[in-house]
């Protein structure tokens, strides 16, 4: 199937490694002009070098007004963004009582504010041109809390209002925007957590955890031409770990 990307210009933000440097590759294959980013240089630089993305840039979006300058240094080197990847590491663990105001912060600029600056900085462009795919990649945790990641359950949950509210915005310009919630994948972010792989797996339907390109593969679809009806949605991908609706 040819998903119409090639020569589609992306950003997929936090895409050093894990799951964004997955979305990152798989655009690539599909013959997407990508650029990447992350707050390390030296990881960055191999990171494009070993996908064959056309740009990596050292970007830190826990920094306020980082998102956005990234964006518009994206659009002048590569002429504009067709499909923009919000994705982030998470933030630290911690029960309400034991995070501080810092962490909070921090994790707000990370997971929301991230968002939001890189909307406003792609949208002009998309709706000129009529076209656009922004997918945000969160958590299961937005959907169903899990335990001590007390910043990201509450932040993620509300990026799904985020989701819900641009895309009745800007889909008669041609513009989607969807949500992915990943549950347990092997990444590094999963040793951070400290939980032992078969206590996850034990939980979970599959009994495996859940491969980064997998993930890669459904961000890269939702990007694709073919996936211009959806829109406004939250895509759980977890192997059946979430026993809700």
């Amino acid at each position: 199937m040819d998903l119409g990307l090639r020569g589609r210009r992306a950003l997929v933000l936090g895409a050093s490694a894990g799951l964004g440097y997955a979305i990152g590759a798989q655009l690539v294959k599909e013959g997407a002009r990508v650029a990447i980013c992350s707050r390390d240089e030296a990881r960055i630089r191999d990171a494009a070098r070993r996908m064959g993305a056309e740009l990596g840039v050292t970007a830190d979006l826990t920094k306020p007004g980082t998102t956005k300058e990234l964006v518009e240094q994206v659009i002048g080197a590569m002429g504009g963004v067709d499909v923009l990847v919000a994705n982030t590491g998470g933030p630290p663990k911690g029960s309400i009582e034991k995070l501080t105001a810092e962490q909070w912060q921090e994790g707000f600029q990370s997971l929301w504010m991230s968002v939001v600056e890189g909307l406003q900085a792609a949208l002009p462009g998309m709706k000129e041109r009529r076209w656009g795919r922004i997918i945000l990649v969160t958590s299961v945790a937005g959907r169903e809390a899990m335990p001590l990641l007390t910043i990201s359950n509450g932040l993620r949950s509300g990026l799904m209002g985020l989701v819900k509210t641009v895309s009745n915005e800007v889909a008669e310009h041609g513009i989607t925007i969807n949500g992915v919630q990943p549950g347990y994948h092997a990444t590094e972010r999963l040793k951070e957590l400290g939980v032992p792989e078969d206590k996850i797996t034990s939980a979970i339907p599959a009994r495996r955890l859940g491969k980064p390109e997998e993930l890669g593969a459904l961000v890269t679809f939702l990007a694709s031409e073919q996936a211009g009806y959806i829109t406004g949605q939250s895509l759980v991908i977890d192997g059946g770990w979430m026993r809700g609706f």
